[in-house]
């Protein structure tokens, strides 16, 4: 077999899975719509006084970027859930009248059914996002909407994580009923495929021999950010760390100068200038720092295609996907098979 270097980044499963996150999302988006209007006029006619998320993992990176969509869309309060209360301590939190949404590629997480089952028990409302539609966690769930992925057999998820972001703004949009909503997410798929051909290519040019870096992002960026992070560990051996750009100067900017790299993800809405203003003041600083979303000066610029803000964090992960897939194998690894990882996660 030959060495990771000498393999084609077009021969992986990650590649092959990540670039089809356009067709899930466009096929995604019709099996679900007629479940979203039915979930919609219900949530709306008797709204949720919170929405609890509950998921590992990418699919907990997928739960952030639920938080700031369900907040600044709707106004509701959204907190992740701590799996092991429910798994280990056996505690159950007054979950009355409230959303619990699942989020989960394999639906058979031993502690997403436990708190699934008690936030159930307890009274809230359940929703399954989750790519097995015959899986535990569907079969419990008051609403599932499938994911639509397909089989992912790589280690990294990449299609399914993408499909996991769709499935939340289709639902917003449905619960909201925002028609402008719905017209964006329609217009993913394409963006999507424009998006896989972007050139990251400095990004794989700079990171080859890096041994560490932060991933920075803010709003809805941040859940991308912790997905990006997670993916340079897993799949580069890079260690990463993600950190919202409000917070990253309460510290961890200490280490932040040249030798140490910064990749940020900037959405273009109210939290563009205070990236904008973190990435020139790292810059100024001799730091190097690759961007997407904007082209500051001195600041190596990670193209993507122009898109509302609340469809961008899909098309910047999905190139970071192609890119993180080469840099893997840049850098001597396999990108499919991490070591020490497995596909399903049985945490209790």
């Amino acid at each position: 077999m030959a060495s990771p270097k000498a393999r084609s980044p077009e021969a992986t499963r990650m590649f092959a899975e990540a670039r089809e996150a356009a067709d899930v999302v466009a096929r995604q988006i019709a099996r679900n719509a007629a479940t979203v209007a039915t979930l919609g006029e219900t949530l709306r006619a008797a709204p949720p006084r919170g929405v609890l998320t509950c998921a590992r993992g990418s699919s907990d990176h997928a739960a952030t970027f639920a938080k700031y969509l369900i907040e600044t869309r709707l106004g509701l309060l959204t907190t992740s859930a701590a799996p092991s209360v429910a798994s280990v301590y056996g505690t159950v939190p007054a979950m009355a009248d409230t959303l619990a949404i699942g989020i989960s590629q394999s639906g058979r997480s031993p502690d997403i059914l436990a708190t699934m089952n008690a936030a159930r028990d307890a009274g809230a409302r359940t929703v399954a996002l989750v790519n097995d539609a015959a899986s535990p966690l569907a079969a419990l769930a008051g609403t599932t909407l499938p994911l639509e992925a397909g089989p992912e057999r790589s280690v990294a998820a990449t299609k399914s994580y993408i499909a996991s972001i769709a499935a939340l703004i289709q639902l917003v949009a449905g619960w909201a009923d925002d028609a402008v909503l719905r017209e964006a997410l329609a217009g993913a798929p394409a963006l999507l495929h424009a998006a896989w051909d972007s050139d990251w290519s400095p990004l794989v040019e700079r990171l080859e021999s890096a041994r560490g870096l932060y991933v920075i992002g803010r709003g809805l960026g941040f859940g991308i950010a912790q997905e990006a992070a997670l993916k340079f560990k897993e799949t580069c051996g890079l260690h990463a760390e993600a950190f919202s750009a409000a917070e990253v100067r309460h510290g961890p900017m200490a280490l932040v100068g040249p030798g140490f790299p910064l990749l940020v993800f900037r959405q273009s809405d109210e939290t563009g200038d205070g990236v904008d203003e973190l990435v020139r003041e790292v810059v100024a600083r001799g730091g190097e720092v690759l961007v997407a979303g904007s082209a500051v000066p001195g600041a190596i610029h990670l193209p993507h295609p122009a898109a509302t803000a609340t469809i961008e964090p899909m098309l910047q992960i999905q190139a970071f996907y192609r890119a993180a897939n080469a840099l893997s194998l840049r850098r001597g690894l396999d990108p499919d098979h991490p070591p020490h990882l497995a596909k399903v996660t049985e945490t209790v």
